[in-house]
């Protein structure tokens, strides 16, 4: 009897062919060395540009695994709310990686590498991070993978990027507290995470300049790849309460 297997497999949009799916070499010596399928098993392929795929296994092969679709569809797993992060770039490479796997996991739609005063490097690892978004998109079961821009100064990032509600998360005293700044659930948001040592006072006013609220995320000192993802948490949570018609609800409403 056919299995359904529970892994997602990732396949470019290029490896789409009409109701047909090639996998990626990578892919397919996974389903078949690890998961052990065989012809007529059904997967879920998506192409990170948000499309869905059940397939059914045709062609197990050593060099090539081929699938027919049997049914698509569009955005599985996505939130409402397209939200681009920027976190400074930071000097340990794994605790970026760190990062960037739980934004993908989390919902983000864009991330941006920010080259700032307070950052000791200034180029990234595209080619790792590339595999670690992949790995996060098949394990969270999302349909878009994420865009990663190339590192980039903060006032070109102010300059090129719309959103309906920019934040900058500063931690001296003054910003409002993140969810109280979120206010009705936008389209689009954009959040700014300085790195090890934060944004420099000039950068914030940079920040401020082009249209961002300066937030602050408590009362404790987080390091830099937490407070992207506490920031990026928080705006998912909210959208979705939105969503819900939770917020701004009162007792007996």
């Amino acid at each position: 009897m056919a299995n359904a297997m529970t892994t997602n497999f990732y396949a470019p949009p290029s490896a789409i062919r009409s109701s047909r799916v090639v996998l990626p070499a990578d892919e397919a010596q996974h389903l078949r060395s690890v998961l052990r399928a065989e012809q007529g098993d059904e997967i879920v392929v998506v192409d990170g540009t948000g499309g869905w795929y059940r397939v059914q296994i045709d062609h197990l092969g050593r060099e090539q695994v081929v699938g027919s679709i049997q049914e698509r569809r569009e955005d599985v797993g996505e939130p409402d709310v397209h939200v681009t992060v920027a976190l400074g770039i930071l000097t340990k490479r794994s605790r970026f990686e760190t990062f960037v796997e739980k934004a993908v996991e989390l919902g983000v739609r864009r991330i941006v590498p920010l080259r700032t005063r307070h950052t000791e490097r200034d180029t990234i690892r595209a080619d790792r991070l590339q595999k670690v978004m992949i790995a996060a998109l098949k394990q969270c079961r999302r349909s878009w993978l994420p865009e990663l821009a190339d590192p980039q100064s903060l006032p070109s990032l102010l300059d090129e990027t719309t959103a309906n509600c920019r934040l900058v998360c500063h931690g001296e005293a003054g910003g409002a507290p993140l969810w109280s700044a979120l206010g009705d659930c936008p389209g689009s948001v954009l959040a700014l995470v300085g790195p090890e040592g934060g944004f420099a006072p000039g950068e914030v006013e940079t920040a401020i300049d082009a249209g961002c609220t300066t937030v602050t995320l408590g009362r404790r000192r987080l390091r830099a790849e937490t407070a992207g993802i506490a920031t990026t948490t928080a705006v998912m949570l909210h959208a979705q309460a939105a969503r819900s018609g939770a917020i701004g609800q009162t007792d007996g409403s």
